[in-house]
């Protein structure tokens, strides 16, 4: 029976019983949320049922019931706290999460597919826990935010939905290679990293889940739908590189201009790495994190290849740095 957004906000068991996270349940439900295969046997084809309930179970049985009110927060000496404090993105990522979780409710709201639904109803309440998540570290560690606009619900659902998605699509494959540099540089403490960890392989499966509703939904939509539908798409990325291209301007809730960077996954490598992290070896950690992440998950769904199709295209042009050995060397790398 598939549940609206708010059924599953108060019926998810393992959401509501922190006294389920002992050591062993947090170790099963992690390596539970990076692997998962569909017991069906053959193609798994965008269209079909198999697919369509394939995607549905996935996203559902790699769930990981971590609670962000109960995570216990690593004390950090000062040097790290100014580092952490002093990151341009903690307005924008908490905003972005809000937004996201709205759209994607939103979106979810119009579809009348009970498997899709429910995934991406599921895929709502992670993305607010996402900015649950965000708004407790920024409490604990005195973080200043600006007070946050009020939240409304898209007039156009369908462009907000494509909108985050793809922007995720974008955003998650160079977030995974910036979270391994601030890992290998020590920006981040083992503790904070392994806090985040689980929160950043939830992109992962966010991303996954997006790739496959879209040829799902290519697949199914009547073919006289389909050429507005694709304008569309041509639409929204013309849009995203419109964003990326300088700031993004933002108001509070008291009107307050803001301009923040919106691109921080790709040029924020000089942020968290304590040595200059050439363009050709950025994409290699890349490329390198987002097959690391991926490949727990049955090879029959379909990944995101816009970005990593587009990053090996650029990295073709791009001369080999003396520094590549020793960053390919650094543990993680791989």
């Amino acid at each position: 029976m598939t549940k609206s957004l708010s059924d599953i906000y108060t019926t998810l068991p393992e959401a509501r019983d922190p006294g389920a996270a002992t050591p062993d349940a947090v170790a099963k439900a992690d390596f539970n949320a990076r692997h998962w295969s569909s017991p069906v046997p053959g193609p798994l084809t965008p269209g079909s049922a198999e697919h369509k309930q394939a995607v549905a179970e996935m996203f559902r049985d790699t769930f990981n019931p971590y609670k962000p009110s109960v995570i216990e927060w690593p004390k950090l000496d000062r040097e790290t706290l100014e580092r952490v404090t002093s990151l341009p993105i903690w307005d924008i990522a908490v905003q972005t999460e809000g937004k996201a979780r709205l759209r994607m409710a939103a979106y979810a709201r119009l579809i009348d597919d009970p498997d899709m639904k429910d995934a991406l109803s599921r895929n709502a309440w992670e993305e607010n826990r996402h900015k649950e998540v965000l708004s407790k570290m920024v409490e604990a560690y005195g973080i200043p935010l600006a007070s946050e606009p009020p939240y409304i619900e898209p007039r156009d659902v369908e462009w907000a939905y494509l909108v985050t998605g793809f922007s995720e699509c974008v955003d998650s494959f160079f977030a995974f290679g910036l979270f391994a540099i601030a890992q290998k540089s020590a920006f981040f403490p083992p503790a904070l990293i392994d806090t985040f960890e689980p929160v950043m392989q939830e992109e992962c499966r966010h991303i996954l889940l997006f790739a496959n509703w879209l040829a799902w939904h290519r697949a199914t939509m009547p073919l006289w739908k389909r050429p507005w539908f694709e304008m569309r798409v041509i639409g929204v990325w013309l849009f995203l590189l419109y964003e990326r291209l300088g700031m993004v301007t933002t108001f509070d809730a008291e009107g307050n201009r803001h301009e923040q960077d919106n691109n921080f996954t790709v040029n924020g490598t000089k942020d968290v790495a304590n040595v200059d992290v050439p363009l050709r070896d950025m994409i290699d950690i890349c490329l390198i994190e987002n097959e690391r992440r991926f490949s727990g998950y049955d090879p029959r769904l379909l990944r995101p290849k816009l970005a990593p199709n587009l990053a090996r295209f650029i990295r073709f042009f791009l001369p080999r740095t003396p520094n590549s050995a020793s960053l390919e060397s650094q543990p993680g790398a791989a």
